[in-house]
């Protein structure tokens, strides 16, 4: 194994019941809500997504994350980058963190990721029907920070050159956001370190110098949707535009239409080829993506998703890091760990086993 490449999926901790998301959702809600109700949408649409052996885990059972901790490490990745969430003092789906910090187990690095948007009604943080605001103030910043040094300072978090690694997913939000770094390095430096290491997604605002926003480097976020190319089908026109007509008219009313579907090959050719920004630039891989469990129009999906296809991209990706990045800061990012509402997981399901992290472990040796 390559022990400098360190590819570090995306987890997301909602699997467990939290009592605002049974306020807003119904009692007993998690994201296996979501995943259970999932139908194709159309011939050959790939749901729903079932973990292997039906294996519906609650984050609130520690034992489920020292097992998938166990069965990452066996395949090749470094360790997982949590979403946090953070809504001036308010904590959601904290409870599996918490319960990391306070174990000491499992013995997997890991560091965190501010998941800062609104939470809406709408799933993808579009400004309608907010449950939970973010409400920036640089006394807050301050809280927040003092909030994550003890995580910091757990000898499993994640550092380069003994500085935490530390993601936000939106700093564009934050109207203050170079003030609030400022004030997240000093607190660092007066708890014993030499400084943080900031990290921006580019999910959304892309191309942006990090250090504008007070960062050392930015992460892309696969599947990046600038890169998607056309809609899946469009290839051959005639039998696009015929499909069309017939759905429109309502002869034969397709998905393909209420939906935005694209091709995976297509995908991944162009996010191997993307050009190269002239900042520090961490790379991301995904498997798949499809978030028609969570939304019964207007999902975003890839088709002819591959197994084979993700160990290609994600082999370039190990040799850009190599390429690119010193030594001691060769992260790869993978989303992810377990997005099973958005059908993007290194986890294994029932029709394709263990198939993607077999691929992602070639990938790294």
């Amino acid at each position: 194994m390559n022990k400098q490449i360190k590819p570090i999926a995306f987890y997301l901790p909602q699997y467990h019941a939290i009592k605002e998301n049974n306020e807003w959702w119904g009692e007993g809600f998690t994201e296996w809500t979501n995943v259970k109700k999932a139908q194709p949408k159309f011939k050959g649409h790939y749901q729903p997504h079932i973990p292997l052996h039906q294996n519906y885990y609650d984050l609130s059972n520690h034992t489920v994350l020292e097992e998938q901790a166990k069965l990452a490490l066996e395949y090749g990745l470094y360790g997982f980058c949590f979403y946090h969430y953070w809504f001036n003092g308010k904590l959601l789906l904290e409870t599996p963190l918490h319960h990391l910090l306070a174990n000491k187990t499992p013995e997997i690095p890991f560091c965190l990721c501010w998941a800062n948007e609104n939470w809406t009604r709408t799933w993808d943080g579009q400004e309608k029907e907010v449950l939970m605001k973010q409400d920036y103030s640089l006394e807050d910043d301050l809280a927040h920070i003092k909030y994550l040094i003890p995580f910091f300072k757990d000898d499993r978090y994640i550092k380069i050159d003994g500085k935490p690694v530390f993601l936000m997913y939106r700093t564009e939000l934050h109207p203050n956001i170079k003030e609030a770094t400022e004030i997240w390095r000093e607190e660092v430096k007066k708890a014993g370190f030499d400084d943080l290491y900031l990290i921006r997604v580019e999910n959304f605002e892309r191309n942006l110098t990090p250090s504008l926003h007070g960062f050392d480097a930015g992460t892309e976020f696969a599947p990046d949707g600038k890169y998607s190319g056309e809609k899946a089908g469009k290839q051959n026109m005639l039998s696009y535009v015929l499909s069309k007509v017939l759905h429109t008219t309502g002869i034969k009313p397709s998905a393909k239409f209420t939906n935005k579907v694209f091709s995976y090959p297509t995908l991944v050719k162009n996010m191997i080829n993307k050009p190269k920004p002239d900042y520090k630039y961490f790379r991301c891989v995904s498997p798949s993506w499809d978030n028609s469990a969570r939304r019964k129009e207007n999902a975003t999906l890839y088709i002819d998703t591959d197994p084979k296809l993700f160990g290609t991209w994600a082999k370039k990706m190990v040799a850009y890091t190599k390429a690119n990045l010193p030594e001691n800061e060769q992260l790869l990012f993978v989303n992810a760990w377990n997005e099973w509402g958005e059908g993007c997981h290194l986890e294994p399901d029932e029709k394709h086993g263990f198939v993607y992290l077999e691929e992602l472990a070639a990938a790294v040796k």
